[in-house]
């Protein structure tokens, strides 16, 4: 699977329900797959956090958030003594403080740091630094 978007996370962000630079946005490190405890994205019908398989960790509110000509950025996450399985995405997401409704905004599976089996070290996701960073509406 390619970085992509979440079809209910991009509808929210058109009807003003997540707001990129105000709200609480963070990622989690997820096991995929299609196992028991692993994630098998479904980027049209998985709406919210209470939806996803196989989290591992949880980063903090993401920090240096930017928004460009439709192009989302922030500063590179660290997952700081990060442990648990191999992972091999993470999913982006609105923090409401509730599971079921936290809002899925972005899957990647394509970025330095991954997959990566956390150790009890510092586990650092660096986003792209190209044209369209982190994710492009």
């Amino acid at each position: 699977m390619a970085n992509a978007l979440y079809d209910k996370g991009r509808q929210k962000f058109l009807e003003g329900d997540i707001d990129w630079l105000n709200d609480d946005i963070k990622c989690c490190l997820l096991k995929i797959g299609t196992g028991a405890g692993e994630y098998d994205v479904d980027l049209a019908n998985h709406e919210f956090l209470d939806d996803l398989d196989g989290i591992e960790e949880t980063s903090a509110n993401f920090d240096g958030k930017t928004s460009t000509a439709g192009v989302a950025d922030a500063n590179d996450v660290t997952f700081t003594s990060a442990t648990g399985d191999e992972c091999g995405a993470v999913v982006i997401y609105k923090d409401t403080g509730t599971a079921g409704t936290s809002p899925l905004i972005a899957y990647i599976d394509d970025a330095t740091g991954l997959p990566v089996t956390p150790t009890g070290a510092d586990v650092t996701i660096e986003w792209d630094d190209g044209a369209n960073k982190i994710f492009k509406l």
